[in-house]
């Protein structure tokens, strides 16, 4: 093994050390969590110093699991967190070649790699799964970014992590990787594919080729690292926290995430309602009683008279666009009123492509959410001709079938992007909403930049209801917490 280990703070073989020591490179970590967005203070920098006087410095398992447990506040932010500490407490130092283990990738007589060889060790590899298989599979894909990975650029030998998978494609290994889970039965047995034993050993599969990908990924940020700066690679190399993805680009994977941090964000939500609604419980000053009973001393205003509070909870309307481009924002917002609704006392849900359906029967307190999601799409009546977005349709039908839910108690949200596809806004509908109901808000998920650009309404709408940016989560649950009515 090259000289190295967590505790290697050279940016480069024979680089100079980090500054102030190890208090210094922790500090420098702690930054760089900073600046991903999550939220360590003073305290926690100096829980994890402790944490790193006790532990074993050489067993880095226990040092990243103890500066988790010591730097982070939420589970969410943890696959950041191990990114950043496979930069900062990087593995090894340049090449992880062993002397003790023969890493060498399986050459042919001419001296060149042997991809058909190269393939079959990699399915051994991970057909094995043990521990001293996964320490192999770490060593064989080191060398694989080392030889097949490494390339030429402007600023020296860089590595790419599609370079190293480029010939091998360990996604076509699948096949051979499940015959080797499944090669214990015999071979006279019939093998069902629907049966339990497939089923686990197609998603074992899956799970250790994804594995391995990330394997070649996390070692070619190592060695990215060490030629480029680890600060670089972190900006582009990590992954954002869940509650900063970007709604409209965020991917599957992201937006699975997303929808673990609905019931945390709701939750917090929540006890923010609750303290506002117990500030409100007084009641505003009735300044006419007020000055009534100041006449008693002087003028002077001693003791205020407030007006008894409405107790009641509001309602709440949300009018959601679900088409293809903005489904994603529409659904975790709906995920999120969902896991609110004990703080209204109704909530309606309308749904709306080309036209207006109400869904609030798929959204039932014990319903699971994304078989209510795919329910919606399936059979309720969301789109009357072409399928694509038209918001003046959507705005007429409402006030047309549906305008008695928008009393003077409602309040109304809007969640789109506003893309009209050149048609009729249909301006008058929505201000006739907007101006029954006690409060109206449109949420959209484009950046404020882009409103009013190609067939984007969201400007002509702005004139008649106060819209806000909502590209992320976290923008999502500040607007959210502030408007929500009490």
């Amino acid at each position: 093994m090259a000289a190295g280990g967590p505790l290697a703070s050279r940016s480069k073989p024979g680089g100079p050390a980090a500054p102030h020591g190890l208090p210094g490179h922790l500090v420098d970590f702690v930054e760089a969590l900073r600046r991903r967005g999550i939220t360590v203070g003073p305290s926690e920098t100096v829980d994890a110093g402790q944490v790193m006087s006790v532990l074993d410095l050489l067993d880095r398992e226990s040092l990243r699991e103890g500066l988790a447990c010591a730097l982070l506040r939420r589970p969410t932010h943890r696959p950041t967190f191990d990114a950043l500490f496979e930069l900062w407490f990087p593995a090894a130092v340049g090449s992880r070649a062993d002397g003790a283990i023969d890493t060498s990738l399986p050459r042919n007589a001419k001296g060149e790699i042997d991809y058909e060889a190269l393939r079959e060790l990699i399915v051994e590899l991970l057909t094995d799964g043990s521990p001293e298989a996964i320490e192999l599979t770490e060593l064989l894909t080191a060398q694989m970014v080392e030889e097949l990975g490494q390339y030429q650029s402007a600023n020296g030998p860089s590595f790419s992590a599609y370079q190293a998978l480029r010939d091998v494609a360990p996604e076509t290994l699948l096949k051979k990787i499940l015959d080797g889970l499944l090669g214990n039965q015999q071979d006279g047995e019939a093998r069902t594919t629907e049966s339990y034993e497939s089923e686990v050993a197609k998603r074992t599969a899956a799970q250790r080729i994804a594995d391995f990908r990330k394997m070649i990924e996390k070692e070619t940020r190592r060695r990215s690292a060490e030629n480029l700066g680890k600060e670089r690679v972190a900006s582009y190399g990590v992954p954002r926290l869940a509650e900063e993805v970007d709604f409209l680009r965020a991917s599957d994977a992201e937006l699975t995430a997303l929808k673990r941090n609905v019931t945390p964000l709701a939750r917090l939500l929540a006890s923010r309602l609750a303290v506002r609604r117990s500030r409100n419980r007084a009641g505003s000053i009735d300044l006419r009683r007020t000055l009534r009973k100041s006449m008693s001393t002087g003028g002077v205003p001693i003791d205020l008279v407030q007006r008894k509070p409405r107790r009641a909870r509001p309602e709440l309307v949300v009018m959601c666009d679900v088409s293809g481009s903005v489904a994603g924002f529409s659904h975790f917002t709906l995920l999120l009123v969902h896991a609110l609704r004990e703080q209204f006392s109704r909530v309606r849900v309308f749904a709306f492509i080309d036209t207006t359906d109400e869904v609030t029967r798929f959204f039932d307190a014990g319903a699971d959410l994304g078989s209510a999601m795919s329910r919606m799409i399936r059979e309720a009546d969301l789109v009357g001709y072409d399928g694509h977005s038209d918001y003046g349709n959507a705005f007429g039908v409402f006030a047309e079938r549906f305008t008695q839910s928008i009393t003077s108690r409602t309040s109304l949200l809007v969640l789109g992007d506003g893309r009209n596809n050149y048609r009729d806004p249909n301006l008058e509908a929505l201000a006739r909403l907007v101006s029954v109901a006690k409060h109206a808000h449109w949420l959209n998920p484009e950046p404020r930049g882009q409103w009013g650009t190609g067939d984007s309404a969201a400007k002509v709408y702005n004139e008649v209801i106060s819209m806000h940016e909502c590209r992320s989560a976290q923008q999502l649950a500040s607007v959210v917490a502030g408007l929500l009515p009490v």
